[in-house]
């Protein structure tokens, strides 16, 4: 019996190394990072501990206790053991209660309200993210930019279906819930560039919905929020006048068209929906079906997706509220960009 303790131990000790020399995370961008990882390694180590006792009470017990060659007799009956029952509940019971309140006390300290804490608001939609700051103006951008040792309060909905905000080097990760709004609060801590990634299954271009978490030293946050306002006429939108081509440019990538649709000159190369570099021809072709002009196909296949589906794409794809969320005028500033770009490709 003292060769299969040795062993065990042994084992556990081999496993354990292993699991702590695994690099398992991404670099450590937030003040909840290193508490995340250290609880898991105390996880892990304990898992990889729990694991080599089991296996080793079941493989001893096949060897020690196998039918000999020729015995096909019944085995003996057996009525239970108090006090081995008691013990293999109550052990597991205290391991699972530590680390539950090991766990507990970790998402307390990270939950904890932090003093000038920067708020951002967080929109899922299929399949792009959005993101506002409603101290700055209520500005609105498609990237997450963040000051470093700031603390941040996220607050996460969804305009559809339902998402998961998730950035890996700050570990920390919430649901998007139709009808609810979630919190997490972050303190970033390394100037860096982080994707933000969709962590639950919400459509066909799930993988594409993805986005930049841009963590950058507090005065160059206080300079971008200025030149973003600079740039904005009150809305917190981007200026639909001006630079006519960049406005309409923000607009495909603020509202998430770049997750879906392949643009060149947006630098996108999504497949989710039509490529758009062929567009105004694709535009021609079809609008003329419907005794359309070009940017009237276009400004219908925003407003209403459904009305007219490209082949090879099904319908339900797009989302069928772009109408509340542009106004006129950037409509037709986004109409005006993709019939501009595209123009003199041919359509496939």
């Amino acid at each position: 019996m003292m060769w299969v303790v040795l062993l065990s131990l042994a084992a556990t000790a081999i496993g354990s190394a292993i699991v702590l020399w695994i690099d398992w995370f991404p670099v450590q961008a937030s003040t909840a990072a290193s508490d995340i990882d250290t609880l898991y390694d105390v996880l892990a180590v304990v898992s990889v501990a729990v694991l080599v006792l089991v296996m080793a009470v079941v493989l001893y017990a096949v060897y020690a206790f196998r039918v000999k060659p020729g015995d096909s007799r019944d085995g003996a009956p057996i009525h239970g053991n108090t006090r081995l029952e008691i013990i293999w509940v109550t052990i597991p019971f205290i391991i699972v209660s530590v680390l539950a309140g090991y766990g507990w006390i970790v998402l307390d300290d990270i939950e904890a309200k932090k003093p000038n804490a920067l708020v951002v608001n967080v929109t899922g939609q299929q399949f792009a993210w959005s993101f506002e700051y409603p101290a700055q103006g209520k500005l609105q951008s498609n990237q997450l930019v963040l000051p470093k040792d700031r603390p941040v309060h996220f607050k996460i909905k969804t305009k559809d279906v339902l998402h998961d905000f998730w950035v890996p080097e700050f570990r920390l990760k919430s649901d998007a819930v139709p009808g609810l709004t979630t919190d997490v609060r972050v303190t970033p801590t390394r100037i860096g560039n982080y994707p933000v990634v969709c962590a639950e299954l919400c459509g066909i271009g799930h993988s594409t919905m993805r986005q930049t978490a841009r963590v950058i030293p507090a005065a160059a946050f206080d300079d971008w929020v200025e030149e973003q306002q600079q740039g904005d006429d009150g809305d917190g939108r981007p200026d639909a006048g001006g630079d006519q081509a960049g406005a309409g440019r923000a607009l495909f990538t603020e509202k998430g068209c770049n997750a879906c649709h392949t643009l060149a000159d947006a630098g996108s190369r999504a497949t989710v929906g039509p490529e758009l570099d062929d567009l105004a021809a694709r535009a021609a072709r079809f609008g003329k079906r419907d005794g359309q002009t070009p940017a009237e196909y276009v400004k219908t296949a925003i407003e209403d997706p459904n009305a007219f589906v490209v082949p090879g794409f099904q319908e339900g794809l797009m989302p069928d509220d772009y109408e509340q969320q542009l106004s006129p005028a950037e409509i037709d500033t986004l109409v005006e960009y993709l019939l501009t770009v595209s123009n003199g490709k041919e359509a496939q």
